[in-house]
This record gives C-alpha cells, structure tokens and sequence, in this order.
C-alpha cells in the first residue's frame, strides 16, 4: 500500500448501538471501495472485520478491528468498534484513534442507548461526528422518523445530507441534497442518476436547513446567507467541512450496507466533509516535566506515537496498533518509551486489514498500523524521539463492575489463570485481576456477563486452562458488644525449664479498626519486657475469630495483672498466655458478625429512578439522596451491604437499556443480621476445608 500525506488520510471509527449493523456497513465500504471482491455476511462468519472465533460465535464484534483502503485520492483508515456494552472497551480504544466517529443506526429502530453512547464518547474525546442510517432495506425503514428522533436527541446540529425519496414502504431512490441530484442503485448496488422526484416543500425546507447550517461557519458565508445569494456547491461542502470539525453540524447520511444503497455518497462524504489527519490529529501531550505540549501532525516534526490497542496471541506473539501523530516512524529508528524512559527496539511495521497483514517501511504521521513483537510498551504508552520525549493521555477505559471468582477445573492450575490473564489485560483494559489473600480466590472482574463469559472461553482456547466463574466470597469481620475481664494462664512443666504465662486481660469494644493495647499493670506483676510479647500474642490471635474465623476489628485490649516465674517465663509463653485469654474474652463478649457495607453512586435516567431505589431496598440497602449529573442522568446515592451487589450491573443494565452507570466504594463495616449468620458460617468452614 502506498504513502500517503496527513492531508490525504481520514481515520474514521465505526460506532454505534450493538445489532445497528456496523459490521455489514464496514464490509460494504470495503466492498464499494474494491477492497474485497464479495460481500461477507455476519450471520455466515465470513466478514473481513469480525474474524475472531469469538465474534464468529456470537454474531457480534467482541473488539476493535481495522482495515486501510482507498477511495479516489484519500486513504481511508476504518476502525470497526463492538457495539455491545459488555465490549465497549473496544469502542474506546478505536475512537481514541480516530479523529471522526461515524455512528451507525438502523432504520427501523432508531436512536437507541449505543448511539448516546458513541454520540457522548465522540464528543468527550473530542472527534467530529457524522450519523449514518443504515437498514434502509429492510422492513418497517423510516428514515424521517429517525431523523426526528436524532433532532429531538442531539439537538439544531443534526443536518441531514443524503435523504430518501420514499414510496409505500421503500426507498425510490436517494437525493444528494449537496449536489441536488438524485440517484437510483440497480442489484449490485451501482448508482444511476435520476429525475429529481416531486418533493416539492420537504426539498426546499431540507435544502434551507443546510443552507443555514453552512452560513453559520463563516462570516462571509453568512453576510452571503443574509443577503439571500445561494452558495455555490464548492462552498457548501467547505462548510460543512467547517462545521462537522468544530461540531456545529453533524451530518445525516442514509442507505444500506446489504443493497450498497448510499454506500458511495457515504465515501464521499467522508472523503469530503470529515477532517484530515493533519487537520485533527494533533494533539496536546505531556513533556518530561509534565508541561504540556502542542503536537502537530507533520511529517517533518520529530516522532511522536502512541499505542492504542495491543493483541497478545501466544502463538503469532505480541501486535501493539499505533497511532503516528508527529514524524515517521520506521524499523531501523529507536524510540523511547516515555513511560519507561528506555529505547525499544521495534519489530516489523506493518498494515492491519482484518486477520491481514501486509508489511511496510514505515508509517507517516496521521497514518496507522501496528508493531510486532514491541518488549516493554503496552496500551497507552508513547514512543518518541529521544530530541523530545512526550506522553500522550491515556485513554480512560470503562471500569469493571462485576467480579467473579475463579474455580479451576484442575487443581494446580491457578498460575496458569494468572498468567493467561495478564495477557489478555493487555489486549483489553476493561478486564480487572486479584489474587485476594483474605478470602483465597482468584477474582476477575469486567463490563458484564458477556464480557466474563468471552475471558473464560479464551483462557480455554488461547491458555488452555479451563475455569468456572461463582460468586466471591465477601470478607467479612468479627467484633464484640460487651466489656469482659478473663484469665489467661500457661504452664508446662517438661523438666529441667517449663513455661510460664500468666495475664488478666480486659477487652471492650471500640471505635477502630486495629487492635488498640494499652497496659494499666501495678506492682510488676507482669514485668515491662514482657508487654510486647503480650500485646504480639494479641495481634496473633484477632487474625482468627470464634465465629467464622474472620478477623476481629475495633477490639480495644488492656493488660490488668498477672504474675511470672524468675525461671519459666518467657515471651513465648505470655504469648501463648495472651492468646488464651483473647479465646476466652471474645467467647464471653457477645461477639457478632461484621459485613462490609458499599456507598453506591448510581446513575440513571430519571424515569429509573424508582426502579434502582426499589432494588436498592431489597438489596438490604437505604437510599440516602438523589440529585442530577451531567448527560441528562439523576444520582441515586445509598449504602448497601457489599455482599448483595456483585451481580448489580446485570441489573442496571436490564432495567436501564445500559444507559445507567454506578461506583461503588467500601465504607465500614456494620453487624451482620441474626438470621444470615449461619450462612456465613458454613462458608466459612468451606473455606477452611478448602485449605
């Protein structure tokens, strides 16, 4: 594949709500543009695009993927993003890439939660946006509606370019309204211009609206617009150029990725109105000293690129996808790794298309491909000239929210979990690891059950390693109500030195988390060397409560009295004297289970408010407020016990569409109910059967 200049590259993500058709709009704009020579099918497994044998099994794309062609002059980099929520980290990393967003829709549904998502994502990281209703095709297709709809969502910037003329139930044909033309697709999909149908108001009115929307980008345009001068077709599409980079215009395109329907008037579009890499891919970096600096896209400025995805296969080895912003970058150079601050040695640079690769001298800035076999570098790094080392912000992948712990199918094979893991973590961010030392399990957290489900069966297929996902263990904690006084006494005779302890301790509860020891001895009956040894035998001990063998907390512990032996006493044996008395103290003083209690921040909108504090409340919690956030949302604020909320975002996500989002975070811990206890317990001996 040739060179091409900033000026000639669109780099462009394909977003949108999962099931809107992405994947088939990919394929026809690889088809349209020669890049394949038949239309794959998602349904048949067959797409250039969803090639991994996940996607292929579920019908849907599980992460980003890319392919680079031409369209006339301009080189079209197109970065295929999943749609699902439970992949949506896979949305991030194409978009951070990209510097347009096209966001996909079907015809018959509509606007639906995905295109808010990519709508707000897009506008977030800053990338120009365009709207492309696709479906035209099939049954029950209403363009206007939707249009309606994007207008009612997204507001006076929506603009419609390319509409359908309309007749019954299908599409007559397509209307350019910036060339004014019309256009009829015969079975292959080629476009044939046509008489201009009776459109009569509706024609005039959308051709106004671009008008408008154009005369606002300029001020000359807009002197022009005012005095009633019609634009000239050169100046419409340069303001519409204008306004889709600034974001006060997003254009609305339509047609079909199955019938190639508007397929060429989308690449047009693209080529025509979305901004150049060396317009829009610029970006303000980080130096040494964390002062920012302008990047400019140039070929002539020193090299700056980032790592934007990485896939880690254990047979073909490591592939890290980077964006070039400034510079070029070629094998036989040696960036540094911002991050690490040391040179890495760079493999092959090559072109990824689909599961393709095709090899390269060198990437020119604006341009993207990938690196094989990079040592140190993982997503998010930046690689520089060593003239002018820089960092690039990270993009900010969506957190893991349900955790699972780990059972292995054959025992011993824990490590092998761990290792498989950490690298599918640097293939997908969104995925979380711990090795929790409480409660022994191995936990894996991520985006929804989906999202699980897809690291199982690649531990299974990558690693080898097959594992089932159940409910963590929650750790709990044990406490005492009352204040008691008890004995702890250790001797043993064995002949020649025996051991000797003796302590009366007091315990009571307190406002804490650790132990608090504190000595109110009189006399010398237990001498001052030993006070450590006591207060060790303490720390020991709360390890393990009498309840559940869960740590004890807000115990407060004060040596009283005691006596010792010239000859047998020893720390060890007011140690063990000290533990004695702490089994004895905590069996006396009502001791009680503790659970962990969350502070949950759950945002909604605001027809689900009533919904997520009803579940709030059966899941043992109270609501404590609620108030707006940004993106049109209200906060519902609550505590709840940390146990009854791992399978929460299944919830939210069902009773939200996936427009809801929440944090939770620990805040203390309070005394489990009576009735729950025995439950605990038994887990607990599991537990400790288990070890």
């Amino acid at each position: 594949m040739r060179q091409y200049l900033a000026g000639k590259i669109r780099n462009i993500a394909l977003a949108g709500h999962g099931g809107s058709g992405k994947t088939s709009l990919a394929e026809a704009l690889l088809f349209k543009a020669g890049e394949l020579d038949r239309l794959g099918k998602v349904a048949d497994g067959n797409t250039a695009l969803d090639f991994d044998p996940e996607e292929i099994k579920r019908q849907a794309s599980v992460s980003s993927s890319m392919y680079p062609f031409t369209w006339g002059s301009v080189k079209i980099n197109l970065i295929d993003t999943p749609g699902l929520f439970d992949f949506a980290g896979g949305m991030y990393e194409g978009v951070r890439a990209a510097e347009s967003v096209v966001i996909n829709l079907s015809a018959k549904d509509g606007v639906e939660v995905g295109t808010h998502k990519a709508y707000d994502l897009a506008g977030k990281m800053g990338k120009a946006r365009m709207f492309f209703v696709g479906k035209m095709d099939v049954e029950h297709a209403d363009f206007y509606k939707v249009l309606e709809e994007l207008k009612a969502a997204f507001g006076p910037s929506v603009c419609p370019l390319v509409v359908p003329f309309v007749n019954g139930d299908k599409a007559e044909c397509y209307i350019n309204l910036v060339e004014n033309k019309a256009y009829t697709y015969d079975a292959k999909g080629t476009p044939k211009e046509t008489a201009m149908p009776d459109f009569a108001h509706r024609l005039e009115g959308l051709q106004g609206a671009i008008s408008e929307a154009v005369a606002e980008t300029d001020e000359a345009l807009f002197e022009k617009y005012f005095s009633g001068e019609a634009f000239t077709r050169d100046e419409i599409i340069a303001g519409i150029h204008k306004g889709v980079k600034t974001g006060s215009i997003t254009p609305v395109l339509c047609g079909s990725g199955v019938t190639l329907e508007g397929i060429d008037m989308l690449l047009d579009s693209i080529v025509d109105h979305l901004p150049s890499a060396y317009e829009s891919a610029g970006e303000v970096a980080e130096d040494e000293s964390g002062e920012p600096v302008e990047i400019v896209c140039t070929d002539e400025a020193p090299l700056a690129a980032y790592i934007f995805k990485t896939v880690a296969d254990p047979f073909v080895g490591k592939l890290s996808y980077v964006k070039v912003v400034a510079g070029k970058l070629s094998s036989d150079v040696t960036p540094v790794n911002s991050r690490t601050g040391q040179q890495e040695r760079l493999g092959k640079i090559i072109y990824v298309k689909g599961k393709k690769q095709e090899e390269t001298a060198f990437l020119t800035a604006g341009d993207i491909g990938a690196i094989t076999k990079l040592g140190e570098t993982v997503t998010g790094d930046s690689l520089c000239d060593s003239k002018r080392v820089v960092s690039f912000q990270k993009t900010q992948f969506p957190r893991a929210t349900l955790s699972m712990a780990v059972r292995v199918k054959k025992k011993g094979e824990e490590g092998k979990v761990a290792g498989g893991l950490s690298r599918l973590m640097e293939e997908d961010p969104s995925i979380a690891f711990e090795q929790n030392a409480e409660t022994k399990q191995q936990l894996i957290s991520g985006l929804g059950e989906q999202h699980l489900d897809m690291v199982v069966s690649k531990l299974k297929s990558k690693f080898g390693v097959e594992i089932d996902l159940i409910a963590p263990r929650v750790p709990y904690r044990e406490a005492i109500r009352k204040k008691v006084k008890v004995e702890g006494k250790h001797k043993k005779q064995t002949g020649g030195h025996g051991q000797f302890g003796h302590v009366w301790i007091e315990f009571e509860p307190y406002d804490g988390e650790d132990l608090l020891f504190e000595t109110n001895v009189f006399g010398g009956s237990v001498p001052k060397n030993y006070f450590p040894a006591v207060e060790k035998g303490l720390q020991d001990a709360i390890k393990k409560g009498v309840i559940a063998g869960y740590p004890v907390v807000g115990l407060k512990a004060t040596l009283l009295d005691g006596s010792y032996h010239p000859v047998d006493s020893s720390e060890m044996a007011f140690k063990t004297a000290a533990s004695l008395a702490y089994k004895a103290g905590m069996a006396q003083a009502g001791p009680v289970l503790l659970e962990p209690i969350g502070n949950v921040k759950v945002a909604v909108p605001d027809s689900n408010t009533g919904d997520v504090m009803g579940e709030l409340n059966k899941r043992r919690g109270r609501v404590l407020g609620m108030h707006p956030v940004e993106g049109g949302l209200q906060e519902v604020e609550g505590e709840v016990p940390m146990s009854e909320m791992h399978d929460f975002t299944t919830f939210l996500r069902s009773v939200t569409q996936g427009r809801g989002h929440f944090v939770l975070t620990f805040e203390r811990y309070e005394q489990l109910p009576a009735h729950l206890e025995d439950a605990v317990k038994e887990d607990a001996r599991k537990m400790a059967e288990e070890e």
